[in-house]
């Protein structure tokens, strides 16, 4: 058994554990029992849905009256939701490891824009969704308690980074982390005995020991990691389904997107926007010369901070004029999510929206995220354009493309719909 050595941590023994998941996403999700209760309530279903940044997911999320919860509909044929097996009818219950069964259907939307071109659903089909729902069984205890992975930023103290590798003798890919109480990986959330996916953004699995522990004195003082629990590796390895950071836990990151709300005061919102050029390579809109005193101070507005979003739209690919008109849309009010410097390079350096993990804050808080706003005018069928610039662009597609429209299995009946 190799351990690194210098990285903390005791030697420890471990039992040879085959960390193989399959690289495809090609199979159908697995369903463990048909009818485990003898009352027709069937067991969830598991699918990650993978698709190019010019394709949908190939379905359609309903919300109908006389009919409950989150409905998958027009599944195209040949998409990439038919042909990973959803069916028509079944009921969403959860969203890259969210429960959302009790949520808002346009707070689902948003969530499942949020994923970008990858997303972990759970469904249950209709008839097993209606039967438990009589019965009245709580379907959040249906679902495993936590399947995410856990992304961690580590910074390196005098001792070292707070956790040691180990892995069996001769093989690539399968590394369990020791981790030091109180050091350094403990206290950014690095769960002990876990299992390492991927380092600074990169897959582990074709790494000999060799390798990873160059890569690990290569990183300098701060390293991000992708852990699994073993519980969590199995999951994905029995679905055959691929562990990403698409999927993770972010939330002991200290990189995070704040949603500010301003009310403009007699001299104004009390800051400069100015359009600079990002880490990503293109160009931003950045807040600068934040007045003190002034609304925007207040509401917690830091200089350097890129606007992701403006009135829950997000702002990717406009430019500074189209930016500021979002901003003057509302005549004394703004709400804005914004990423500092850090937070910024740091989503960058792994390929990942930041607006990716931005969640809705608690409507039970006393703040929310802002409400999208709908079209005016005769309801119409949904038409939604997937816009090549990736998970970004979330926010901006919700608010276009939610509209009220008539049943057309029931005329009477109105229902939210939103493609994939």
């Amino acid at each position: 058994m190799k351990q690194t050595k210098g990285l903390e941590g005791d030697k420890m023994s471990i039992i040879k554990f085959e960390f193989n998941p399959k690289v495809g996403i090609d199979n159908p999700a697995l369903t463990l029992t048909e009818d485990t209760d003898g009352e027709g309530v069937g067991e969830p279903r598991f699918y990650l849905l993978t698709k190019e940044s010019t394709e949908t997911f190939g379905f359609c999320l309903h919300e109908e009256l006389g009919c409950q919860g989150h409905v998958i509909r027009q599944i195209e044929l040949g998409g990439v939701a038919q042909r990973r097996g959803l069916q028509d009818g079944d009921r969403l219950l959860q969203v890259n490891g969210h429960f959302v069964d009790h949520m808002d259907h346009l707070r689902v939307v948003q969530k499942i824009k949020a994923s970008g071109n990858q997303v972990l659903l759970a469904v249950l089909d209709g008839d097993s969704y209606e039967a438990a729902k009589a019965l009245g069984r709580d379907l959040s205890q249906m679902l495993p308690e936590d399947i995410r992975p856990r992304l961690c930023h580590v910074t390196r103290d005098k001792s070292g980074f707070g956790f040691s590798v180990s892995c069996p003798e001769g093989t690539k890919g399968t590394f369990q982390l020791s981790v030091l109480q109180d050091g350094p990986a403990d206290r950014a959330g690095v769960p002990p005995g876990c299992w390492l996916l991927e380092l600074n953004g990169d897959s582990v699995k074709s790494y000999s020991h060799t390798q990873l522990t160059r890569k690990l004195k290569q990183s300098g003082n701060k390293v991000t990691l992708l852990v699994a629990s073993s519980a969590v590796e199995e999951f994905y390895r029995l679905r055959g389904l691929r562990v990403t950071a698409a999927l993770a836990d972010t939330s002991r990151l200290p990189f995070k997107v704040r949603e500010l709300h301003l009310v403009k005061g007699p001299a104004g919102y009390g800051f400069l926007l100015k359009e600079d050029d990002c880490s990503s390579g293109g160009v931003g809109q950045f807040l600068w010369d934040v007045d003190v005193g002034l609304p925007a101070e207040q509401a917690g507005m830091r200089e350097g901070d890129r606007v992701l979003a403006v009135n829950g739209e997000s702002i990717e690919g406009l430019d500074h004029e189209q930016t500021v008109r979002r901003i003057r849309a509302r005549e004394d009010q703004v709400t804005l999510l914004v990423i500092d410097p850090a937070g910024d390079e740091f989503y960058h350096s792994i390929g990942l929206s930041p607006l990716q993990f931005f969640e809705d804050s608690d409507p039970t808080s006393g703040s929310c995220t802002p409400s999208l706003p709908s079209r005016s005018g005769s309801p119409a069928p949904c038409d939604v354009e997937v816009a090549p610039k990736g998970p970004v662009s979330w926010l901006m597609a919700a608010a276009n493309s939610i509209e009220i429209i008539q049943s057309q299995r029931q005329e009477e009946h109105t229902k939210l719909c939103q493609a994939f």
